[in-house]
């Protein structure tokens, strides 16, 4: 490394110039250093070749990245991202002259190195910069990181393995790692034979070198973004099949475990051909490769021809559960419907990360609608839009498009808001269009923008006036039968008018600001009176105001099943009904992302609906009142009572939303009790929900026969009622875990039962020392997962020191993770879900450089205080109700587990 004291200052004044000039508008003197962490435009990225070599005796890995670069300015100095990469002979590479050392200089807390040339390079041209660099595989989960597993023999091997989105590139090579600046990619990795590698691309040869080493070459990628490179060191099999559209299609796995991989390239396969036909733009790349690697920290990642995935979301054998199955289906779903959506069109910048995985969450209800009917996924969709609410509805939330600039920030953005709302808000969008018209939007949206990157108005550009003709589109507009007069929608006064419809000024509303609205109805005769305000759980009324959203409303009534429509644009408007009608429920199939609150008698009609014939109505809609009627109790517009007394119907429930749902708002309740050690109400809780399901659980089979939602409910039930000591389940669950340890782990359980025998099983040490044994020797990652799950839900407190949602092991693990947290930011990467799932209780001693700002831990203090604001108010009520309702019946004990 070149550096003395003058280029220093020039270094820092380059890059104080060329830094600035990325400074929002507005920002005062004093805050500028916080908005400097932005690449400058002078300098663009064309192609970058690069040849990498990880030693997997040493796990140390070196490299050597020429990058060809465009000059938009004038301009000495080069600004790029390294991250704790060791960098060495920096070159400028000149057309028709001789290589020219680059002096350089390193910005550690930026993750950005500077390359400064003594002559001016030239606006117009292009360039070539070479740098030589080296580093240790990382320990964490970013970056070039190492993985390992064990083998049947015991054999440790090792596997080096990427993830760098989002801003981990950098931390591999040296790169200009933000989105917008996409390049073409052409690699080459160094490799022992006993291993392979493998790369976004087809590798197109391979050339020995000396002491045994081989090189493989790989063909030059599409343009992409930084974050979307890959590339994989491993002794890993694989098995491939081919697509209709010709695509190759190969899934990796440790040679032990390739036998569980046939299920996710089967639907890997259909699932691609799937989305070739559905937007009708083929799949750019001549294969698609799936990796199972050993650790992951994410659920999967969507490399542009290369998705890697943690085991246990691709891993599949026939004895897994209904929920592995839809898992792995979703999951894949998910990376492939990203190679259009986030590989193809990018967003320009984070803020709009919704715009990749909002769209993949929505596409992979879509294709698996289509592609695998059987697995019922609409029965799933419904509890993502609650769970993203339940974020959304704190203060601390944000907007889906939300300004971001430090690499924790960008982390923080991978949450339910960017995935599940997102998701969310476009399915209400394409219900408000048709289906087909919304199609037709996002066709041309893809169409409009490959290879490049967008923002939010792009997207609402596409969507808007699709039956005008486009340049870009194929077969012109004669091909959109929806266009038809009379056609796009039917009925609903207000939905349409005679302007065209203004997509973005309705989504602007959903996505610039957080949030979501509270629909309040009030019906008089016909005149149903509508106001919105902002749902938010706080002590605070100001907090509310300022918000006004542009709401697509649908309504059922008990007059006519047929969805009616109304665009609610205002804080106040009325709509007329054809005639009077006994009931009116609006968010019909929760279409829309919001709550609605019926004035009297609005929620009596309801409720009596639901005890007389609650089949009246959808299994969706039950589900959206449970969740409602619960949810505006914490907002003081309905009072426990009311929502205790919905809750009574249930047991004559069938249907696996509403019962999850019915679970999912009642549970918490004493959840809060555990914590306070009211043991006696507690357990007045836990019998009042066992009894309400007793008859639904009692009918359950121990088998795995069933749908898909059936054997998913069935798995959830008896799991509860066996943590609850309903005693029929749990004396059938003791005889099926004494025969299975008899049998030393050989005997076939059914799979969606699993977890309640073991659950039982770890009841006691001898037990729970058992199947820690066999989660240790289990080759089955589906065995595993039940294990792992049993195990934590154990009552026996000395074996819970990393528990932290089991009540009798949330102490202990707010100790250690005190303990720990330097290590664990280090590993798991600031801002990143992991860290949001482990905060818990542990926030209150941070500083700002240690976390204290983390998003999850100001949406931890909401949620706290929110939850004695609750029990502060409606704990009498709950008591006496409880009283009137569990008169007589038997108190149930309980092991604990976060969902139960």
């Amino acid at each position: 490394m070149s550096a003395v004291p003058l280029l220093l200052v020039v270094l820092l004044e380059a890059f104080t110039l060329s830094l600035g000039a990325q400074l929002p508008e507005g920002v005062a003197p004093d805050d500028q250093h916080k908005f400097r962490m932005r690449l400058p435009q002078t300098v663009v990225p064309l192609h970058y070749n690069l040849t990498i070599h990880p030693d997997m005796n040493t796990l140390h890995f070196t490299g050597v990245v020429r990058i060809e670069l465009a000059i938009a300015e004038d301009t000495t100095t080069i600004v790029l991202h390294s991250s704790e990469l060791l960098i060495s002979n920096v070159l400028l590479l000149v057309p028709g002259g001789p290589p020219r050392p680059l002096r350089f200089l390193e910005n550690p807390a930026f993750e950005q190195l500077a390359l400064l040339s003594d002559e001016v390079l030239a606006k117009g041209r292009t360039y070539e910069v070479q740098l030589e660099f080296s580093a240790h595989l990382s320990d964490g989960f970013r970056g070039f990181y190492k993985s390992s597993y064990r083998t049947s023999s015991g054999e440790i091997r090792y596997v080096a393995s990427t993830q760098f989105e989002p801003t981990s590139a950098r931390a591999a090579f040296p790169c200009f790692d933000e989105p917008a600046f996409k390049a073409n990619f052409t690699i080459q990795i160094v490799r022992e034979a006993r291993h392979i590698a493998i790369s976004n691309m087809p590798k197109t040869n391979t050339v020995e070198l000396a002491g045994g080493l081989l090189k493989d070459f790989f063909d030059t990628s599409v343009r992409m973004s930084t974050y979307l490179v890959a590339f994989i060191v491993s002794d890993f099999r694989a098995v491939s099949k081919t697509t209709q559209h010709g695509v190759n299609i190969s899934v990796y796995a440790s040679p032990e475990k390739i036998d569980q991989t046939s299920f996710a390239l089967d639907a890997a396969v259909k699932l691609l051909d799937f989305y070739d036909d559905f937007f009708g733009i083929p799949y750019p790349l001549p294969k698609q490769d799936l990796v199972a690697i050993p650790d992951f920290q994410s659920g999967a990642m969507e490399n542009w021809g290369l998705t890697t995935y943690r085991e246990a979301r691709l891993l599949f054998q026939p004895k897994s559960s209904a929920s592995d199955k839809l898992g792995i289906t979703m999951v894949i779903a998910h990376e492939l419907a990203h190679q259009w959506f986030g590989n193809l069109v990018t967003m320009e910048w984070w803020n709009d990360l919704w715009l990749n995985e909002g769209f993949a969450k929505f596409m992979e209800y879509i294709s698996l609608d289509v592609t695998y009917p059987e697995l019922q996924v609409d029965d799933f969709f419904l509890g993502k839009c609650s769970n993203a609410m339940e974020v959304d509805s704190l203060n601390s939330s944000h907007p889906v498009s939300s300004p971001v600039e430090t690499p924790a920030q960008i982390n923080e953005m991978f949450d339910d808001v960017s995935y599940s709302k997102g998701a969310c808000i476009l399915n209400m969008l394409r219900d408000f269009m048709t289906p087909e018209a919304f199609k037709a939007g996002i066709i041309r949206y893809l169409r409009r923008y490959s290879y490049q990157n967008t923002v939010n108005s792009h997207l609402w550009q596409s969507l808007s006036n699709v039956c005008q003709p486009d340049e870009f589109e194929v077969g012109g507009v004669e091909q959109k039968d929806f266009c038809s007069e009379g056609k796009l929608r039917p009925g609903g006064s207000k939905w349409y008018t005679d302007d065209e419809l203004d997509v973005r000024a309705i989504m602007d509303t959903w996505t610039l600001q957080k949030g979501f609205p509270l629909v309040t109805v009030e019906v008089k005769g016909r005149e149903v009176r509508l106001s919105q305000e902002h749902y938010l759980k706080t002590h605070d009324p100001s907090l509310i105001e300022g918000f006004l959203w542009q709401i697509p409303l649908t309504y059922r009534t008990s007059r006519s099943n047929t969805i009616q429509r109304f665009l609610l644009k205002t804080k106040r408007d009325v709509l007329y009904l054809e005639e009077e009608v006994d009931w009116v429920k609006f968010n019909a199939d929760m279409s829309g992302y919001y709550m609605v609150h019926y004035r009297p008698p609005g929620w009596s009609s309801l409720i009596g609906l639901l005890r007389s014939d609650h089949a009246a109505l959808s299994s969706n809609d039950r589900a959206n009142l449970i969740n409602n009627v619960f949810q505006l109790v914490s907002v003081g517009k309905v009072e426990l009572d009311t929502a205790l007394d919905l809750s009574l119907y249930l047991s004559r429930e069938m249907e696996i939303l509403p019962v999850t749902q019915g679970l999912s708002e009642l549970v918490p309740l004493y959840k809060l009790m555990e914590k306070r050690d009211m043991k006696a109400l507690e357990n007045q809780m836990k019998g009042y929900i066992v009894e309400l399901l007793r008859t639904l659980v009692d009918r359950q089979e121990w088998t795995d026969s069933g749908s898909v939602s059936e054997r998913m409910l069935r798995s959830r039930l008896l799991l509860f009622a066996c943590v609850r000591d309903h005693p029929p389940c749990v004396e059938r669950a003791r005889r099926l875990f004494s025969d299975w340890k008899d049998s030393d782990g050989n005997m076939s359980l059914p799979s969606d039962v699993s977890l309640a025998v073991f659950a039982v099983g770890a009841r006691t040490a001898e037990g729970w020392d058992y199947l820690y044994e066999m989660y240790g020797r289990s080759p089955d990652t589906s065995v595993r997962s039940c294990i792992k799950t049993a195990l934590c839900i154990s009552p026996l407190k000395d074996k819970l020191q990393l528990v932290s949602r089991n009540p009798h092991g949330y102490k202990l693990a707010w100790d250690f993770l005190r303990a720990n947290w330097h290590t664990l930011i280090k590993k798991f990467e600031e801002g990143s879900s992991s860290i949001a799932r482990m905060v818990q209780d542990f926030f209150g001693s941070l500083t700002e450089e240690t976390g204290s700002e983390l998003r999850c831990i100001q949406q931890t203090y909401e949620s706290i205080e929110e939850n004695i604001r609750w029990m502060d108010r409606h704990l009498p009520l709950l008591a006496d109700w409880l009283d009137k309702h569990t008169a007589g019946r038997p108190h149930t004990q309980h092991m604990g587990h976060e969902d139960l």
